[in-house]
């Protein structure tokens, strides 16, 4: 899989974080129907791999596992299905296992030395986080020292802002809480699961192609 052109291509992944799931594979399927299909399962989840595992039967599904601490996370999420991994921060465990597999990472971080050393580690890309605690301004400044940087977004992102930070050169934004909301997804509310995952996209989308 190659995670930087589907990111490029799509400029939105969606984060699925809930205290349970109990139909993983019709929310994933949900996300793909609305424009939605990278989406990343967090290992916070109870029983993640399972799910992983359920949801990776969906046609159209370009599935992760987010929130990927350790070496041995990697593996499970990996044998469960999970075709990319993303951390909260710089995981040097988690590259190496997933190098070692041929799994793409996005590795989290958030100070200009961080995203260096998520660089020096081959991320495919770097997740920014806690984004909206900065600001859209921030990935512009992170580009003046680290110009191209392949930066994604997340944390507090929502329709109404997400162009704003494509525009201001990340290359990707995700879909959190906002889209799939951890009541949502434990009562298996795809309908309004799906209206929102519409609207970001619609809104991603909107931003045309004014990323740097």
């Amino acid at each position: 899989m190659d995670l930087l052109a589907e990111l490029t291509a799509r400029r939105a992944l969606c984060i699925v974080r809930a205290p349970a799931i109990p139909d993983p594979a019709g929310l994933a399927a949900a996300l793909v129907d609305a424009g939605l299909p990278m989406v990343e399962f967090a290992l916070t989840t109870p029983g993640a791999p399972g799910l992983i595992e359920r949801a990776s039967t969906v046609d159209g599904l370009l599935l992760g596992a987010g929130t990927v601490m350790t070496a041995a996370d990697a593996r499970a999420a990996i044998s469960a299905g999970a075709r990319f991994l993303l951390t909260p921060g710089v995981r040097p465990e988690v590259a190496e296992e997933a190098h070692r597999q041929g799994v793409p990472v996005v590795l989290g971080a958030l100070t200009p030395t961080e995203v260096a050393a998520a660089l020096e580690l081959g991320a495919t890309a770097v997740k920014v986080f806690p984004a909206a605690r900065l600001g859209p301004a921030y990935f512009t400044d992170l580009h003046g020292p680290y110009p191209g940087a392949p930066l994604v977004a997340t944390g507090g992102l929502t329709a109404a802002n997400a162009g704003e930070y494509l525009a201001a050169g990340a290359l990707a934004v995700t879909a959190g809480s906002g889209v799939v909301g951890p009541v949502l997804a434990a009562e298996s509310r795809l309908g309004e699961i799906s209206d929102r995952a519409k609207e970001f996209v619609a809104a991603v989308a909107g931003s045309g192609d004014s990323a740097g």
